[in-house]
């Protein structure tokens, strides 16, 4: 008897089920291997906090894995933020790391305890002592401190140093380059002129002026001789 294409379709069908569970079953497995590895490569990250000798302020300083030296906002603290903006954030670089699971390590010497800030936009930063930590744009090299007392963004920044404290030894910069800076002048003295003395008191000749005296002419009587008229 040739068979149907309905019975056909009934006796293939259970052989195609068990082929689409194990697919199916394989690609789970697999997503959930990778989201564990993922998971185990993040948190065995490891994120150092080190720290560098800088001879322009003669301390040794917090610094992150490529040398640069970072910094605290005081008074902010994890509790209160003041470094919010997009222009804060383009100019302070906070020091991140991918995962809360991620592991903190502080290098020999470094004092305070390390810990995890999730910022408003998701962001994860490295605290210290609960003070974030940051970078500073205009540092390009290691070693630099150029954010150094720097007044914006409601506080002032400091470096910190290996006892976890902020340190404000170095020159504190303008917050603002003047525009214009005078110009050097030469320095002002007030000299009296002096003018020559003499030993006596300065003796005025007063004009004199000649008066004409009036003489009165004299008559001259001529002698008659003794004659009489």
């Amino acid at each position: 008897m040739i068979d149907s294409a309905q019975d056909q379709a009934a006796r293939a069908k259970p052989h195609r089920r068990p082929s689409v569970l194990a697919m199916l079953t394989a690609a789970a497995t697999l997503a959930f291997a990778v989201s564990l590895a993922a998971i185990a490569f993040a948190g065995g990250a490891t994120v150092t906090v080190g720290s560098a000798s800088n001879a322009e302020l003669g301390e040794q300083l917090l610094v992150n894995s490529q040398g640069h030296t970072l910094y605290v906002l005081s008074p902010e603290t994890s509790r209160h933020l003041l470094c919010k903006s997009r222009e804060c954030l383009r100019f302070w670089p906070p020091l991140t790391v991918r995962s809360a699971n991620a592991k903190l390590h502080a290098a020999a010497g470094v004092h305070g305890r390390l810990g995890i800030l999730r910022r408003g936009n998701g962001v994860l930063q490295v605290t210290l002592d609960g003070r974030p930590l940051y970078r500073f744009a205009e540092d390009h090299a290691s070693g630099e401190v150029n954010g150094q007392n720097f007044k914006s963004f409601g506080g002032t920044w400091h470096v910190v140093n290996v006892s976890g404290s902020p340190s404000s030894t170095a020159p504190a910069p303008a917050s603002e380059p003047p525009s214009n800076p005078p110009a050097s002048a030469p320095p002002a003295t007030s000299t009296t002129p002096s003018y020559p003395t003499s030993s006596g008191s300065p003796s005025t000749s007063t004009p004199t002026s000649s008066t004409p005296t009036s003489t009165t002419p004299t008559t001259t009587t001529p002698s008659t001789g003794g004659w009489e008229y």
